[in-house]
């Protein structure tokens, strides 16, 4: 896989995740897509590189942690 190749697909990890987790701001998913990405800067293999960075966005971005953060906080029930 050439250079170009694997950061198309980077990008397109990006779009990806923004749609499935509409509620995190896109900077922030583009911020720990990169970050996740660079953990693979010295890897040899590059083939799945774009994969495994999905997977692990995934797992980060599926934490309870990350989604309360910004999920509006619920509305107590009045009056039951």
């Amino acid at each position: 896989m050439s250079g170009d190749d694997e950061f198309r697909q980077i990008q397109q990890v990006i779009e990806r995740m923004i749609v499935r987790y509409p509620l995190v701001p896109p900077d922030d998913i583009a911020h720990a897509v990169h970050s996740v990405y660079r953990r693979f800067a010295t890897s040899r293999v590059r083939d799945f590189v774009p994969l495994l960075v999905e997977k692990a966005v995934k797992r980060e971005l599926s934490e309870p942690t990350i989604l309360d953060s910004v999920l509006p906080p619920a509305i107590p029930e009045v009056g039951r």
